[in-house]
């Protein structure tokens, strides 16, 4: 009957954290991200545009046929394919819903859902973690409300949301420490948070792995028997390894993308103080913006003042304790630890400078590049430090009045920052973030023309609202839109298909896609004839598109579109080095750079001047001599003004 009770207690107490979090969501974000049939929010992109990414996928994923493994679609990186685990899609959940998206019809998302359940398991198992401590129902769920509220929460929500799922380590941390109790290494409930972990995010893996291997550490040391954490522990990676290679992980070489690599998104040392958010969001009433340099900001983990300010407290309260708590908690203190350097990188920066690179050989950052986004990393030990502050005030003279006042002070200072995100997840229903800028009437004509969009080069800016205009007229694409994709194969294809241009050899049913204008106009001549080519630009002139549509040749299209023609302008290589600002010389002003091209050379071939803007500027003198570059010096005082001009010869 004691088993019982407890047992009710604790599933109440757990409810009563669960309703916590949803009040908290639904104050802050209504309802609306929870119609299914409202993608506003993901097509616009909410803070950042990765959201983007992972609808995308999800589209990509959703209208192609189902195959083995799931969450493999070739839709995207055609015609490998590719989990959308790899554009963050949730891929656990992407299986769960395409056959009730199937079922639907229609627009159906599922982030605004999976984002609530994320923030009622965050209040449900924060609860459970401060109620193993403290007794009760109000003084856990005073500790339950600074997770739900956690700046590290909120800066992810709706960004990157799967990375929303921060109940994940609370939940590990919540078995750890009951199983140490109890003097057991191990439970379904520790079991499926590692199995889970895969399915949602594998940065949550090094996390919840870390608190696994600290409890089967201690317990075998404790017992002095290895072979029960042992086969545990062996269980975990047995059945997270299987979810993967169900999900798809294990699909093709999903291993390279993206030039960042370990070090860059590291963990500044001002971390815990720095309440600067993305978006330029202060978490702090109080505490200004700190400096940052180059990824931090992906390292964001600001503690909040009332946990700043009892962290202190705790550390005083439990003197007499912490060496004992160390004792006890070794394995997870050096987990802790671990995951806090590896956080910090090798690229040790404080507010707006780089303290020291310590060197390390270059396999070892490639690998550590597997997690190269690192300073998230921390997370646990963010949580064990939130929960020290409230344990520390709850050991108080009056605890209750001491949770109550963090709880407060804490909520104070940081409710700004969340009513700007929920005034951004508004206006994101009204206003897109990130309009895009496929404006012209080119793409309303070719949409449904063409069966598959090769990407003939890396894309630009507005990459994912080409991703998801793809995806909306049932076109495959080469490009991976991804994190993590295959470079070498991406680049093998595009050379055949460079190779295939060259011949004069067109696909029918391909919509041929450059970011480069140098690229475009090198394979552009042999296939003029046999399709609509030239380039597409955005309504305010930022963003151009070379295209080789085939079959079109002849079309007429609006004003955002010039037409590869004899009439076609030249353009300044946008080239920028410590020499070369957009295409000028800096030392002189008067040499500018073109990409070589069959095209460039003929309109400079005898000419005697440049032409923009009805001034002429004379040539004199063209120098060939770098290959890939054509250099063109000109009688004029500063060619800075010739940026993103249309340019004819004389």
């Amino acid at each position: 009957m004691h088993q019982t009770s407890a047992q009710k207690q604790k599933t109440l107490l757990f409810a009563l954290g669960a309703l916590l979090g949803v009040v908290v969501f639904l104050l802050v974000f209504g309802t609306t991200t929870l119609d299914i049939a409202n993608d506003s929010f993901c097509r616009g992109g909410y803070i950042e545009k990765d959201i983007q990414q992972h609808y995308a996928g999800w589209l990509f994923y959703r209208q192609d046929a189902q195959g083995w493994p799931l969450c493999v679609t070739g839709a995207m990186n055609t015609p490998e394919g590719l989990s959308v685990a790899y554009t963050d899609s949730i891929p656990l959940v992407a299986a769960l819903c395409r056959p009730l998206a199937a079922i639907w019809g229609g627009t159906f998302q599922y982030f605004g859902w999976f984002t609530l359940l994320c923030f009622a398991l965050q209040g449900g198992f924060a609860a459970l973690l401060c109620g193993l401590f403290v007794p009760g129902f109000v003084a856990p769920l005073l500790g339950s409300l600074l997770f739900v509220t956690s700046p590290i929460l909120w800066e992810r929500v709706f960004r990157h949301t799967s990375l929303g799922a921060q109940w994940l380590v609370l939940a590990a941390l919540y078995w750890y420490f009951l199983l140490r109790r109890q003097g057991r290494c191990g439970t379904p409930g520790l079991f499926a948070v590692n199995v889970l972990a895969i399915g949602i995010h594998p940065y949550f893996l090094p996390m919840t792995y870390g608190i696994t291997l600290a409890l089967c550490l201690e317990h075998a040391v404790q017992t002095k028997r290895w072979q029960r954490p042992l086969a545990f522990f062996a269980c975990n990676l047995t059945a997270t390894g299987l979810l993967g290679w169900v999900l798809g992980f294990w699909s093709g070489r999903a291993t390279s993308g993206g030039q960042a690599l370990y070090g860059y998104f590291s963990m500044n040392l001002n971390a815990l103080w720095n309440p600067s958010g993305v978006g330029g969001v202060l978490f702090s009433r109080i505490l200004p913006a700190q400096n940052q340099v180059n990824g931090n900001y992906d390292a964001f983990a600001y503690l909040g003042l009332g946990v700043l300010i009892a962290l202190p407290i705790a550390v005083f309260v439990l003197r007499h304790h912490l060496a004992q708590i160390l004792r006890t908690h070794w394995a997870l203190a050096l987990a802790g630890l671990a995951l806090t350097l590896f956080a910090v990188s090798h690229v040790v920066t404080a507010n707006g400078v780089t303290l020291i690179t310590l060197p390390l050989p270059e396999q070892l950052i490639q690998l550590c590049s597997v997690f190269r986004s690192g300073g998230r990393l921390f997370w646990p030990v963010y949580d064990l430090l939130v929960l020290a502050a409230f344990l520390g005030v709850c050991r108080l003279p009056r605890p209750m009045l001491g949770a109550a006042l963090l709880a407060a002070v804490q909520v104070w200072d940081v409710s700004p920052a969340l009513a700007q995100r929920g005034i951004a997840m508004a206006a994101a229903q009204q206003t897109e973030a990130f309009p895009s800028a496929l404006q012209s009437n080119f793409w309303q004509t070719v949409a449904g023309r063409y069966d598959h969009l090769e990407s003939m080069q890396g894309m630009q800016d507005d990459a994912l609202h080409l991703a998801l205009y793809a995806a909306d007229n049932g076109m495959t694409t080469n490009d991976p839109f991804a994190a993590r994709y295959d470079e070498t194969a991406l680049e093998t294809r595009r050379e055949a298909l460079l190779a295939e241009l060259a011949e004069g050899t067109l696909r029918q049913d391909s919509l041929y896609c450059f970011a480069d204008e140098g690229a475009f106009l090198q394979a552009v001549e042999p296939v003029k004839e046999l399709a609509w080519c030239g380039y597409v630009r955005s309504a305010d002139g930022q963003y151009s598109w070379y295209v080789i549509a085939p079959g079109l040749q002849g079309t007429t299209f609006d004003s955002l579109c010039t037409v590869y023609d004899e009439n076609y302008p030249l353009h300044l290589a946008d080239y920028t080095d410590a020499l070369w600002n957009r295409g000028v010389l800096d030392a002189t002003k008067q040499t500018i750079c073109f990409a070589d091209s069959p095209f460039a050379r003929s309109k400079l071939e005898n000419a005697a001047a440049l032409c923009a803007a009805g001034n002429e500027y004379p040539i004199l003198n063209v120098d060939t001599s770098d290959p890939g570059w054509l250099m063109v010096t000109l009688e004029i005082q500063d060619a800075t003004v010739l940026w993103d001009q249309e340019l004819t010869t004389r």
